[in-house]
């Protein structure tokens, strides 16, 4: 678990006007308010929801 890598996740951009899908892919990855970040776990699952939403968010890898 220490030597895990985790991913920084900041959403940068509104969903407002896109697919209701990737503003549920938001909220499921724990992103409530706008510039709020998170750190997750970098997996297969995160990675293919953050390509999902790659337009509304930044992403950043860390140690």
């Amino acid at each position: 678990m220490a030597n895990q890598k985790m991913l920084k996740v900041t959403w940068i951009k509104s969903c407002i006007g896109y697919n209701k899908k990737q503003a549920s892919i938001i909220e499921a990855l724990g992103l409530k308010k706008l510039n709020q970040s998170k750190l997750l776990p970098d997996n297969d699952s995160i990675r293919g929801s953050l390509h999902h939403v790659a337009h509304l968010v930044k992403v950043e890898e860390v140690k």
